[in-house]
């Protein structure tokens, strides 16, 4: 059975409650970004390739109390606990935890010549953490797109998912690429982002899945993104890049693939360069499936692109292998995992009619396996970062 994750009162109403338990008065308002599933481009955006995320319904809401200097403090509804921090707190490494993801924006902010406004922040999500469904992102995009609006700060839009991107990168620590930021930014509903990482050219591709439907499924396996496991992948492929004499992996092609892999003396990095430029020319594939009306198509590509992460690039861990065998045994078009690896969530197109009978199919594999119990759920392409123009209280 798939679970309905946006059941009962929404993360803007929860927030705007936290705001008024933790600080007793009423937030000047409630914004809220999207966590995101990658429908194909795994591990290509760090390598100036090409993504296609689409926003999750579910989303991570900061309710703002402003105040007239430059502090913050910041109350988790998740954790129960508020963190303050001022200017001298803002510098890499001086906060750890989740509060770094928050301070992170308030430094990037700083460093790129604006002045944040200070306040008292709440936090309400519902994207799951832990699932490579973008939670940190979610987090980052929400609180700089409260105190962009919160302090008028003539931020244009194109150019919060770099700074966003540069609190994970710097302040925080995490060598991610642009992509999470850029779908919790920029996505449109009903569609995909069709992001060039290099040129950071956007455009929105329509998702008409005409009786199908994309199928979630959090493995819940531990996600291990912190361990030097994602760095290494980032690292090789920047290695690969320097032997090959390239600016990145982005400049090889499919047909010039079998040379530059005979010049390459290691078997790790043939195939991190074999994964980047196939998934590369899936993301293109996909879009045009999806330009050209035929939905279905995508299938084989998503599970290619499993076959490429798990073989090539290595990121895959038994809970994301069987929830994508069981999905095509029981009749999934295609299935991969989806975000970083090492854990999180795989990504099934399906019938529509047919994705409570899969996501149960998975439940009794991962019993048998002694595994523990996945959380599916059908996502549909959702919008970016905005504010809420209700939060009601509950």
């Amino acid at each position: 059975m798939t679970a309905d994750l946006t059941a009962g009162v929404p993360a803007a109403g929860r927030a705007a409650a936290a705001a008024v338990a933790a600080y007793g008065v009423e937030p000047a308002g409630v914004w809220s970004a999207p966590g995101r599933v990658n429908l194909i481009g795994e591990h290509t955006d760090y390598n100036g390739g090409y993504v296609l995320p689409f926003a999750l319904p579910q989303r991570t809401a900061v309710a703002a109390v402003p105040i007239d200097r430059p502090e913050w403090t910041v109350y988790s509804e998740q954790t129960g606990d508020a963190v303050a921090f001022d200017p001298d707190a803002l510098k890499p490494g001086g906060l750890n935890g989740w509060v770094s993801y928050v301070a992170g924006v308030v430094w990037a902010l700083h460093e790129a010549g604006y002045a944040p406004p200070g306040a008292r922040l709440a936090v309400a999500s519902d994207v799951p953490m832990g699932a490579g469904l973008s939670s940190s992102a979610a987090l980052e995009c929400a609180v700089l797109t409260v105190l962009v609006e919160l302090g008028g700060l003539d931020v244009p839009v194109v150019s919060r998912p770099g700074l966003a991107q540069r609190a994970e990168n710097e302040f925080v620590g995490m060598p991610c690429g642009i992509m999470d930021q850029s779908a919790a930014i920029l996505c449109q509903p009903g569609h995909a982002l069709f992001l060039d990482c290099r040129s950071l050219a956007a455009e929105q591709v329509p998702v008409a899945l005409d009786g199908l439907a994309l199928l979630v499924v959090d493995t819940r396996a531990p996600h291990r993104h912190v361990t030097g496991e994602y760095a290494a992948r980032r690292t090789a492929c920047e290695r690969a890049a320097a032997t090959l004499g390239l600016a990145s992996l982005r400049d090889l092609a499919v047909p010039d693939l079998p040379a530059a892999l005979d010049r390459l003396d290691s078997p790790e990095l043939e195939r991190r360069v074999r994964h980047v430029v196939t998934e590369n020319e899936r993301v293109l594939a996909t879009v045009a499936m999806l330009r050209g009306g035929r939905p279905s198509y995508v299938g084989p590509l998503l599970t290619a692109s499993h076959r490429s992460l798990r073989d090539d690039f290595e990121v895959t861990v038994p809970e994301l292998d069987t929830a994508v065998e069981v999905a095509l045994a029981e009749g999934a078009h295609g299935a991969r995992m989806t975000g970083g690896g090492f854990g999180g969530c795989v990504l099934a197109l399906v019938d529509a009619s047919a994705a409570d009978p899969i996501a149960y199919a998975i439940t009794q594999a991962f019993a048998q396996r002694g595994f523990a119990a996945p959380v599916a759920f059908t996502a549909s392409p959702s919008a970016g970062a905005a504010p809420d123009p209700a939060a009601p209280l509950p």
